[in-house]
Order: C-alpha cells, then structure tokens, then sequence
C-alpha cells in the first residue's frame, strides 16, 4: 500500500518545492498579500510532505527487539507533528502577514513595474504566470495523487469518495490528496483576490482573499491531525472483526466464540483476539485413525515385553487421545487465521484461545435458539 503513498508524496515534493520558489519570487516583487500567504502555503506543503515521506520511510521498517509489530505507528506520529505543527505555523504566519498588510495600506507603495530581464512589466503579468504555472504543476501533483486514491477506493470496494476520504486506512494518502486539492483551490483564491484589487484597484480584496488562504491552512492542520489521531489511539478494525464472526460461524468445529477483539497498528497490520469454544461432537469425527496411529507409534517404543500391562495401556491411549485432541485443535485455530488472512490481507497475527468444548444446549435453549 505505501507505494502509491510514496509516489504521490514524492511528486508533491518536488512539484510544491519549484511552485514555492515562484510564488516568493513574485511575492516579493509585487508586495502581493495573497501570493504571500500562497507562497507560505506553498513552503508548508513542501515541508509537510518531507515530513510525511519520512514517516514513510521510518513506518516502513521492519519488526526488531525493540519494536514488536514493526515501526508502522511512527507513520502517524509524523503525519501529526507535520499537520499540527506546520499547518498550525503556516496559518498563523499568513494571518500575522494579512494583518501586517492591512496596517501598512496607506505607507507601503505597490510597484507599478517590475523589471525582468531589464524589461518593465506590468506586475500584474508577473502574478498571473507564477500563478498559471503554479495551476498546472500543481493539477498535475493532484492528478497523480487522485489516480492513487481512485485505485485504492476501487480495490477496496468502496464508491463514495467523500466517504472514503473521512474511512481510508492511509491517511499519508489522504493528507497528500486533501494538500494538493487545497494548494490547486489556493491558486484560484489568490488568483480571484489578486485580480479583484487590479480591476477595483482596492488592495482589500487581495488582503481578504490572503486571509481565507491562511484559514484553510488552519483546517488542514485541524483535519489531518483528526485523522492520524485515530490511529494513535488503538482504533479497532471492525472489517476483521466482521469477517471473523463469519468465518466462524461457517467452521463446523467452533461452537462460539468470546471477547473478540482487534487492534490496528497500522494501515497494513492488525491484530485479532478472541476465545472459542469448540462442539466435541464434530471434533471426534475422523479422529479414530488419528487416535489409534498415534496409540501405534506410542507402543513402538516401548519393549515388546511390557506393551501388555494394563497401566501402562491405558497411558498410552489417554495419550493418544491428547494429542490428537490438541493436533485437531491446533489444525482448527490454523484453519481460522488462514481464512482471515485471505479475506482480510491486513490481519498478520490473530491469537485465538480455545476456552473448553462447548456444553450441549439443553432443550430450553435449544428450544429458544430456534425461535
């Protein structure tokens, strides 16, 4: 799963990285408060996304003495730091420079020219190239994104994307999708806020428009910390859950089952517990011949001289009784996790305790069960 994430994280590093750079360049020029605070917007995404691809890479190692079920929660710890730190930053930084902006109207002269390549342009000219080559290397980061999103929502049966957007079990996926949708919605702000104030030549609609930019930066910080929350905080995988109530209601052998219960460590490991109680009428179906191969290889190995005492076979078919017991039993619990991984891929260790053989139902229940 993290190969999607890791290729869409990669193009917005790049594609933000160049986007960023521009959007400073003309800001500075033009002394635009909505490209400003696009450029701001632009850093924290890069940064951001470094951030996620870090936890990428440190979520992806394996399992080792001192980390049981591998690294996968570190993922989340650095989607948070990212969303609730940078984010956080990034919306304060644009709203303390919509504030300064607003202050300095009436001292701060904007540029009627900028010169490039010792040419004068009209600095309007300059804003909307940075912001038209911003639309299109950015479309383009959420287009390589939305395909990865698209796929995943497909493979796992899912059709409402919103839907998806708020149950997805990748939320590096999720932020980088819901990053590049906003930064694409920020051009179009800055864009409509910078073309406000040149055609009314009133600054206050560049300044307005800076501010609704800062405001979505505080949303997505407020969204994306939601999200890796909830998988810091040993949310159950109710999908596994499910399937394993139906697994064992299909298994002959398992009579019910108790204290189920399940934990998702990440996006590609949860772990499954539950006691069941097994039905002894079905077990000991088949079992003969195992019993007496056992009884066989248990009297092979002891002298022929005293493989007629009496105590002594008794052991040896009490023993044979066990093990056979406990061999079906253990093919039973294996039968149980193998069906589970294959309907549930994520599932990579599922603990069953067999709590005893269930009690025949006694005609009252019986009685009630069938009603």
């Amino acid at each position: 799963m993290a190969t999607g994430s890791k290729k869409a994280v990669i193009y917005a590093i790049f594609g933000n990285g160049i986007v960023t750079l521009l959007k400073f360049g003309a800001a500075f020029v033009t002394h635009s408060a909505a490209m400003m605070n696009e450029a701001v917007h632009s850093m924290m995404d890069t940064a951001n996304q470094v951030f996620l691809l870090m936890g990428l890479i440190r979520g992806g190692q394996p399992a080792d003495r001192q980390y049981a079920f591998g690294h996968g929660q570190k993922k989340y710890l650095w989607n948070l730091w990212s969303a609730i730190g940078l984010f956080s930053i990034g919306c304060g930084l644009g709203l303390a420079h919509a504030w300064h902006a607003y202050h300095q109207l009436q001292t701060v002269e904007r540029p009627s020219s900028v010169f490039i390549l010792g040419l004068a342009v009209d600095p309007i000219w300059v804003l909307a190239v940075v912001l038209m080559i911003s639309l299109v290397l950015e479309g383009y980061v959420l287009l390589i994104a939305g395909r990865v999103f698209l796929a995943r929502m497909r493979a796992g049966g899912h059709r409402g994307m919103l839907k998806y957007v708020f149950s997805a079990d990748d939320p590096t996926l999720i932020a980088v999708l819901l990053e590049d949708t906003i930064a694409v919605t920020g051009v179009g702000l800055a864009a409509a806020g910078i073309g406000l104030s040149y055609l009314t030549s009133n600054p206050l609609w560049d300044i307005g428009f800076s501010v609704v930019i800062a405001l979505m930066l505080g949303f997505t910080a407020f969204f994306l910390g939601m999200v890796n929350m909830r998988y810091l905080t040993n949310v159950r995988d109710h999908d596994a859950e499910l399937a394993f109530q139906e697994i064992v209601a299909a298994q002959q052998e398992v009579d019910r089952y108790h204290d189920l219960r399940s934990v998702i460590v990440d996006e590609n490991h949860t772990v499954v517990v539950a006691e069941v109680e097994l039905r002894e009428e079905v077990m000991i179906i088949g079992m003969q011949d195992r019993i007496l191969a056992h009884e066989r290889a248990l009297l092979e190995r002891i002298p022929r001289k005293r493989r007629q005492e009496e105590k002594l076979r008794e052991y040896i078919a009490t023993r044979a009784l066990v093990q056979a017991t406990l061999e079906r039993t253990e093919e039973i619990i294996d039968e149980l996790e193998a069906k589970l991984k294959t309907r549930c891929p994520q599932v990579f260790h599922l603990t069953v305790e067999v709590e005893g053989i269930a009690e025949p139902a006694t005609p009252a229940h019986a009685a009630s069960s069938s009603v």
